[in-house]
């Protein structure tokens, strides 16, 4: 097959719905969707049996309407499409009403206690802007989920509602240029990292099992020092992996672009092209579905958690955003001079004050149990929120808060001195990979997710924030008698009150800690302290203004956080002792004893022992200090347990719980320097490290 052939061919696009569809029935749904109207039954009739013939004819003999709950990934019920008929036979049949609406079970959901257990009825309804797709021979419909009594369920909704209301507001400016735009959409190209390792290895670690990272494990005697993985040549079984996972995203319409190694060993990288912050978002978690379930056809996983071993790299997720118009215009592009693009510098400096005003709502959009452990770490952006604009930006930025002409600085050709190598024009700015979030030429780069998060969460909190910028600057500007003037004062106001989130230095160094703490910038370092701030009144204002949550809807989502938090640390705690009492403890004791039954057969022989006394000695004394750090957090998860508070519980699973674990982890990891081999119970970081062999 050609790739015109393969890309899409698993999707109910836009080439399928006019091949499929009357005219009429295709332009009324195009007109619904770009006025955002309600779609008609009649309407959606006819679209049901088209998507039912394409998709029997692929093979499906199910649908499904395919939804994001609150437990960051996504959820699907199938129902076959057989109808019985009066001479026991079925018909094949799919109704209007059965593609708009379905009825999940909303009660084994999280919902924050919008829902108890006898509560169940809950909804899902049809998002037409989001292509269906077939996917393990069912008909996938991509559909929001909402309870019985009107409250969201889900990442999809608010994500939606968020798009609409940037549109409207960045609309209203764009409208005092003398611009005529009927929609700005947001879109997004998440880059996704991810860990692949040999399932043999896998199978025998409880914890990457049961908790997705490794609780235990001393540094392998090689890691990513030599800097020789990043971009690296790629194995052949990684290969096969890469060819296989595009072949199947390809097919499902997913624009997946760049591949290649990652710093660390076992890591890789998958980037696709921008799409629509709801289409790209669904496309994400397809994207990590398959991912690990293609891993498992070429006998690897595929980890997603945030850090999966300690002492390497851990997996993010750079969300590039950006604004466009419906003509196809990218607000955020700056131009060749962008000093004189008014509206460039606008939209620019709504971002700028979104982000000052509401860092605590970004921070919280990337905050979990997982994320804590490589946020600040060298590959990850610290906890502070920041943003980076690079010399020229910064340079127009404070010429016209100091109301002087910007001195533009030449872009000179680049040469490397080589003279059959081509000359080019090298960039005015230079990258910052340090940087939480950082402008890189025509969007910003928001580098703070963790690699198994729905980026819809983050996305959701940039548009309002933004939309919120937009919307008291048309209110401000709206009736100026001078735009340019207006807009110049504007902008020069805004950056004035919020250049303490402008940085373009180093964010892993300690100066900038402190730096940050004198401008007033907030750090967040877990999730428990951070997660609070999402409930604070401004914020619950700010969601309501929007009309992205109720305050019945922020509560919830709060409480599904927090407790998401206590309920990750509490797992791993109790693996963690699982691990240590039925495999660790065990198998360094079984040493000792062969230590000691040696060194006292070579004493009766009257050969030297001191070196096994010695390490029998160690391990004894480190064994007898476990056991005791054991009984610590043990003590430490049945008093977190008992704590009522869900923010109190967090902060003891944050302040004694993990304290425990990783004074535990210490004296394994010294076990299993010491422990022979052979004695050792499960992979170590080499085997896991390098299991994917050529």
């Amino acid at each position: 097959m050609v790739m015109s052939e393969i890309f899409g061919s698993l999707v109910f696009n836009e080439t399928v719905m006019q091949e499929r569809l009357p005219k009429y029935t295709y332009k009324e749904l195009k007109t619904c969707i770009a006025n955002g109207d309600p779609i008609s039954l009649s309407c959606a009739t006819v679209i049901a049996n088209a998507m039912k013939d394409w998709a029997i004819e692929k093979g499906c003999t199910h649908y499904t309407h395919w939804f994001q709950p609150m437990t960051g990934i996504t959820a699907e019920k199938h129902d076959a499409f057989i109808q019985p008929t009066a001479d026991g036979k079925v018909i094949m049949e799919f109704s209007g009403k059965e593609l708009i609406k379905g009825e999940p079970d909303a009660s084994s959901f999280p919902s924050g206690g919008i829902r108890a257990t006898f509560e169940a009825r809950g909804y899902t309804a049809w998002d037409p802007t989001s292509y269906a797709f077939i996917k393990d021979g069912t008909l996938c419909i991509p559909t929001a989920f909402v309870s019985y009594t009107g409250e969201v369920l889900d990442k999809k909704t608010p994500l939606l509602k968020s798009m609409e209301a940037l549109s409207n507001k960045a609309c209203k400016i764009l409208k005092l240029f003398g611009k005529n735009v009927d929609k700005v959409t947001t879109t997004v190209g998440p880059e996704q990292e991810y860990f692949l390792i040999d399932k043999s290895v896998y199978e025998k670690r409880k914890d990457l099992i049961f908790t997705g990272r490794t609780l235990f494990g001393a540094p392998a005697p090689k890691g990513q020092e030599l800097e020789d993985h990043y971009f690296g040549t790629i194995k052949q079984r990684v290969v096969k992996y890469m060819a296989d996972l595009d072949m199947e995203l390809w097919k499902l319409g997913i624009l997946a672009k760049t591949k290649h190694n990652e710093v660390a060993p076992s890591q890789h990288e998958l980037a696709p092209i921008f799409s629509q912050s709801n289409v790209a978002t669904d496309a994400n978690q397809l994207t990590m579905e398959m991912m690990k379930k293609i891993a498992s056809r070429h006998n690897m996983v595929c980890l997603l958690h945030e850090k999966p071993f300690d002492g390497v790299n851990g997996s993010g997720k750079h969300n590039n955003w950006s604004m466009s118009t419906d003509k196809g215009e990218n607000l955020l592009e700056p131009g060749d001079t962008p000093e004189d693009n008014a509206q460039f510098l606008l939209f620019l400096a709504a971002v700028i004050k979104a982000v000052d005003d509401y860092q605590d709502l970004l921070r919280v959009s990337v905050a979990s149990a997982g994320n804590d452990h490589r946020l600040g770490a060298n590959e990850a952006p610290p906890a502070i929120v920041s943003m980076f604009l690079g010399e020229e930006l910064d340079g127009i930025l404070t010429a016209i808060a100091e109301d002087r002409t910007y001195s533009k600085r030449a872009r000179c050709d680049y040469e490397i001195g080589v003279s059959c190598l081509p000359k080019f024009k090298k960039d005015t700015t230079d990258r910052n990979r340090t940087s939480p979030f950082a402008f890189t030429g025509n969007k910003f780069e928001f580098r703070m997710l963790g690699s198994a998060f729905s980026i819809s969460g983050p996305n959701i909190i940039l548009n309002t924030i933004v939309a919120e910028s937009l919307d008291q600057f048309a209110n401000e500007l709206e009736g100026a008698e001078d735009l340019m003037s207006a807009v110049k004062a504007l902008v020069k106001k805004t950056f004035i009150a919020h250049k303490r989130i402008i940085f373009n230095g180093n964010g892993y160094s300690d100066e900038w800690v402190k730096e940050a703490k004198k401008r007033g910038l907030l750090n967040l370092a877990s999730t428990p302290e951070a997660i609070p701030y999402f409930k604070s009144p401004k914020n619950v204002a700010l969601f309501e203004k929007h009309g992205i949550f109720s305050p019945l809807e922020v509560e919830s989502r709060t409480e599904i956080l927090i407790e998401n938090y206590c309920k990750v640390v509490n797992i791993e705690a109790l693996t963690m002792i699982d691990m240590a009492n039925k495999e660790i403890l065990p198998a360094v004791t079984t040493y000792i004893n062969e230590l000691t039954a040696t060194a006292i057969n070579a004493k009766s022989l009257g050969i030297n022992a001191t070196a096994q006394t010695a390490t029998a000695k160690l391990l004894s004394d480190l064994c007898d200090k476990a056991m005791k750090t054991l009984k610590k957090l043990k003590d430490s998860v049945h008093k977190a347990e008992g704590i009522g508070n869900i923010e109190d519980q967090a902060m003891s699973y944050r302040n004694d719980v993990l304290v425990a674990m990783d004074e535990l982890r210490k004296l394994a990891d010294e076990m299993e320097v010491n422990t022979a081999e052979k004695y050792w119970p499960i992979p170590t970081y080499g085997d896991l490290l390098f299991s994917v062999k050529e």
